[in-house]
Order: C-alpha cells, then sequence, then structure tokens
C-alpha cells in the first residue's frame, strides 16, 4: 500500500523555488560567460566575500520569520568592526575582543527586543533609532580607517582551507587549489544552527506561530513578547558574530563598513523566500538567497556593466520578481487549498 505524500510547505516551496533559480542561473552564466564561473573558486569566492551578509541574513531571517524587522544589522555590525580593530591593535587579548563582538551585538538585540515586545514600539522605528546610533558611534570610535595590526588576529586570518583537487591551473602552469577562509566555516555553522533551532526546537517553532498569527499564538499558550524578544535578541547576536568575520575578512576597520548591508540581508532573506507579513521563510533559502543576489551582481559585472547603478537595477529588479513570484506561487496554492 503506498503511503500518501505530504505536499510541500510554503516555506520548503519557495526554498525549492530559490534553489532551482539560483542552480538555473549559475549553469547559464557558466555556459554563457565561461571564465571564472567554470571554476569552484568563484564559488569559494562569493562565500568568502559573503560570510558576513549571510550571517546577518540569518538573524534578520528569524525576525522577519516573527514578523519583525531589523534595520540595524549594518550598523551594528560596523561598530563590532572598529571596536574589536581599535582593542585589538591597543593590544587586547584575542578572546576578550570575541567577547566584546558578542556583547555588543546581545546589548542591541535585547535594547531592540525590550522597546518592541514589551514597550510595542513599532520595530522599524527602533531598528532605525539603533542603526543610526550604531553608526554614530563608529564614527565617534574613529574617523579614518583602521588597519588590523595585532599579529595572532592576522595569524588567524591567514589561515585558509585549501581544496586542490577543486582548484584550478593558473597561466604559468602552477596549481592554485580551491581556498575558503575561516569565516565561511563560521557562516556555515551558524545556517546549520538556526535552521535546526527553526525546525527541531519548541522555541523556533513559536517563531512561525508567532509571525503567523499572533492571536492564534496567544491561543496556544505561547509568550508572545518573549518569543519576539528572543528574536531581536538572536539577530543582534549574529550580528555581532557577523561583524568579527567582517573583520577576519577584511583586516581593517572603518565608519562604512558593512554599508548597505540591512538592505542586502533583507533582499536575500527575502530572495529567499521569507515573507515580510511572517511566519513562512528558512535559513537554506536564506543561504541560497544570498549566494542568489551576490551572483546576479558578478554576472553584471562580468556582462561588461561595471557602473555601480547597473548592480542596483539589478538588485531592484531581481527583488521585485521574486516578490511577484512568491505572491503568484502562494495564491495559486491558496485556491488550490480552498478548492480542495
Amino acid at each position: 500500500m503506498k503511503t500518501r505524500r505530504e505536499p510541500l510547505t510554503d516555506t520548503q516551496l519557495l526554498m525549492t523555488i530559490t534553489i532551482c533559480i539560483f542552480i538555473a542561473m549559475y549553469a547559464l552564466a557558466m555556459i554563457f560567460l565561461g571564465g571564472g564561473f567554470l571554476r569552484a573558486q568563484q564559488i569559494f569566492d562569493l562565500l568568502n566575500d559573503n560570510a558576513p551578509l549571510i550571517i546577518v541574513a540569518c538573524g534578520l531571517t528569524v525576525v522577519m520569520i516573527g514578523g519583525g524587522i531589523d534595520i540595524s544589522v549594518g550598523g551594528v555590525t560596523s561598530l563590532v568592526v572598529m571596536s574589536c580593530v581599535l582593542y585589538l591593535n591597543a593590544d587586547g587579548n584575542l578572546f576578550v575582543s570575541m567577547l566584546l563582538a558578542l556583547g555588543i551585538g546581545l546589548a542591541f538585540g535585547a535594547v531592540h527586543g525590550l522597546l518592541v515586545s514589551y514597550l510595542e514600539i513599532q520595530p522599524f522605528i527602533v531598528t532605525l533609532a539603533g542603526m543610526f546610533f550604531a553608526r554614530g558611534m563608529t564614527t565617534i570610535l574613529s574617523v579614518n580607517p583602521q588597519k588590523l595590526t595585532h599579529e595572532g588576529l592576522n595569524a588567524i586570518r591567514s589561515i585558509k582551507l585549501e581544496i586542490p583537487w577543486l582548484g584550478y591551473v593558473a597561466k604559468n602552469g602552477n596549481l592554485i587549489p580551491g581556498r575558503i577562509e575561516l569565516g565561511v566555516l563560521i557562516a556555515l555553522l551558524c545556517v546549520i544552527v538556526i535552521f535546526l533551532v527553526l525546525k527541531y526546537l519548541r522555541l523556533g517553532r513559536n517563531f512561525y506561530a508567532l509571525g503567523g498569527n499572533q492571536q492564534s499564538a496567544l491561543m496556544l499558550g505561547i509568550n508572545v513578547k518573549k518569543t519576539r524578544f528572543m528574536t531581536y535578541l538572536i539577530s543582534g547576536l549574529l550580528s555581532g558574530i557577523a561583524g568579527f568575520v567582517f573583520m577576519m575578512h577584511t583586516g581593517a576597520g572603518n565608519a562604512t563598513n558593512a554599508a548597505g548591508a540591512e538592505m542586502n540581508a533583507i533582499a536575500s532573506s527575502i530572495i529567499g523566500g521569507t515573507l515580510l507579513s511572517g511566519g513562512v521563510g528558512n535559513v537554506i533559502g536564506t543561504f541560497f538567497g544570498t549566494l542568489t543576489l551576490t551572483t546576479i551582481k558578478k554576472i553584471v559585472v562580468t556582462s561588461g556593466l561595471k557602473d555601480p547603478w547597473w548592480q542596483s537595477i539589478t538588485t531592484g529588479a531581481m527583488l521585485l520578481f521574486f516578490i511577484v513570484l512568491q505572491s503568484i506561487v502562494l495564491s495559486r496554492r491558496g485556491k488550490s487549498r480552498a478548492k480542495g
């Protein structure tokens, strides 16, 4: 007797669409553009350059699943980078700098969570204020760029995971192995941990219930205020981690670090299948959403359109495409369920 196959949930369906579009888009780039797209290092570079964005986008996905928004993540990341660079350059302890990064992220997440959850202030206003505050504090710490001079962390930064069989042969005949930075491993670990929390823990299920329908969540006995608070706390924590990973990647602090990261993180989450209305989303989809967003930018540059506005135009067009696609898919799905 054949068992009935369960239909895909909205979250699984939108995630599957994102993954398929990314694979198709990258395959077309390999066919028509060739060059770097034929090398595994192209994927590795996308991950190396965007590991902080992946981490930030995971935090934002949690907040959006819970029906909220957090536009402070870029500012918090920038503040963490500058604070840690200045501390380490003053002969600071590496372990303490990690605690500093986590502490700054948690502090912002806790304040945002308290104001949004317990005082019921609009999250956009609260996190907008947090973004301005973090950016202002970064500028107060230092207007000028600061290069990381800490020998210990610079030594760690130089460590890369090498995969010879995924390398390529350079023009001089030397084999260049595929290289992955440590920050990518941290980003992947964050994706896995958040995925497990959302899928298997009661807290994760509460996030979905809160974003889906707050009144229903209350009727189920869920502590709505505490649950919403936890979404912002997680977002702040991941912003702190992203700041440290950003510092490991660039080796410098700048007042303009992570500029636009909040918008890119929101775009990555939406492309990955997370709905702004809440209740639907998955960090695996967000991971591929980030890769999709950064790949289309790479395709635009490789195509010869190197002016920055072309990247903005394509990002906007892609974001609109995915929003419309999500609306059509979920609308048709809703009608099918109604008929059934």
